[in-house]
């Protein structure tokens, strides 16, 4: 006889969505129950539990695991120069800069790293290597060591602009066949670093762009307003913020920002 399916109740579920809103702000709704389910089969075979409120309890006590359940429940789809109108935005801005300061860039939900690499292949061939600098922060430290390794299946390579790839990337050979691997001198170039979005990040400075894309679609209104504050207190004044082309901030009460295009708006105060 085989054992029945472990399935996650509305109760347990209720629990868990309380715990990814308190911890990460991240609004699950009703139709992310399966999905949540499916995603955290892996723990609950680690621990041998046959139930969703035993492994429930070590994350509202285990800091650790209830790190490794945000990593399993934040893992999005990205490729490499996603919404390309974004990029050609980057280059226009970047080759007006003028400042002997570095053109710096923060990747606010940086995943495995593609967005922050993309613009630093861009950047790369606009202002040298010297002229620019890029910070890639996530709430998931599993897609941050794999962004610092700068390892990517080969199929996404097709979508780096052919220029940029033959001086960006490396072809994985033996263990890494069907891979590519992005050069190190453009990897020195990125830092990535655990952040999250409900908390201010003073520390990582202040930045000409900063890209906080397909991320906001997590959150309910209040607390993107919380995030996109928090966010832009790290922006100078005339730099820019951009989000993704699915989302929108125009309804949110933040003074301090003006619609420019296409989802990207310019910072006019602080």
């Amino acid at each position: 006889m085989t054992n029945p399916p472990i399935t996650l109740t509305d109760n347990e579920f209720a629990l868990i969505q309380k715990i990814i809103f308190d911890e990460a702000g991240i609004t699950l709704d009703e139709s992310k129950k399966s999905m949540v389910q499916n995603r955290l089969f892996k723990r609950m075979a680690h621990y041998k539990f046959t139930k969703f409120n035993d492994y429930i309890r070590v994350v509202q006590f285990n800091r650790d695991e209830r790190i490794e359940m945000i990593n399993q429940l934040t893992t999005n789809e990205t490729y490499f120069f996603r919404e390309m109108l974004h990029f050609d935005f980057l280059a226009s801005i970047a080759s007006k800069h003028r400042s002997p300061e570095p053109f710096s860039v923060w990747s606010a939900a940086a995943s495995v790293g593609a967005e922050a690499y993309s613009s630093a292949m861009l950047l790369d061939s606009i202002l040298g290597s010297n002229g620019y600098q890029i910070i890639g922060t996530d709430i998931n430290t599993e897609v941050l060591n794999k962004a610092r390794i700068g390892l990517y299946p080969e199929v996404w390579v097709d979508k780096i602009p052919p220029e940029l790839r033959s001086k960006s990337c490396l072809k994985g050979k033996g263990t890494y066949a069907h891979q590519f691997l992005i050069h190190p001198n453009i990897i020195e170039k990125v830092t990535f670093k655990e952040g999250n979005l409900l908390k201010e990040q003073q520390e990582l400075g202040k930045f000409d762009i900063i890209f906080l894309r397909n991320v906001l679609i997590y959150f309910n209104d209040a607390t993107r307003e919380i995030v996109v504050r928090n966010t832009i207190k790290n922006l100078k004044v005339g730099g820019f913020l951009i989000i993704s082309l699915t989302e929108s901030i125009k309804h949110l009460p933040i003074e301090q920002l003006t619609y420019i295009e296409n989802s990207i708006y310019r910072k006019e105060t602080e």
